[in-house]
């Protein structure tokens, strides 16, 4: 049964990656610049290569999340598909929204590649709506479907500044 439902949840999820992340970080990106690349500025190679580290590194990070998702908590990141167990394993032991932060640093990092400031304005109103969304949807939710364990995650692991140790 419980490699069923594992299995179920990794569907799930990636069904999900390709729904919301992909949507977030990759059409809307694509919608604002249509991929071109700006005429570079002097120096503007080491802010490319930076931008193509965080899109790797983000991505990296949305990949290992999603995964941790279905195989720690035996669901997904999708509010209809929720997970049973709270995650809190992985990146999770340092920061409570690394998904988010994944997503962010995927945009920030196009915009590097691309030399497009259009989407470094469309990182910020992402972080915004999901600083909101987090704080008015997930935070309550979380803590009624997991009580105390979730608030005392909470108080211990910081929203969106990484800690440093565990």
């Amino acid at each position: 049964m419980a490699t069923r439902t594992r299995a179920r949840s990794v569907l799930g999820s990636l069904v999900f990656l390709f729904v919301a992340p992909g949507v977030v970080a990759g059409v809307v990106p694509w919608l604002l610049t249509g991929w071109e690349v700006r005429d570079p500025l002097p120096g503007w190679a080491v802010l490319r290569v930076a931008g193509a580290l965080l899109i790797a590194v983000g991505a990296a990070v949305l990949l290992e999340a999603f995964l941790r998702f279905a195989l720690q908590g035996l669901g997904t990141p999708a509010p209809v598909a929720p997970t049973e167990h709270l995650v809190v394993g992985g990146l999770y032991r340092y920061v409570r929204n690394p998904m988010y932060l994944a997503v962010a640093a995927t945009i920030v990092g196009q915009a590097l590649v691309l030399g497009k400031p259009v989407l470094l304005a469309y990182a910020t109103v992402f972080l915004a709506v999901v600083a909101a969304f987090v704080h008015w949807y997930e935070e309550p939710t979380l803590s009624r479907q997991f009580g105390s364990e979730y608030d005392d995650y909470r108080r211990s692991v910081p929203g969106w500044w990484p800690r440093r140790r565990s």
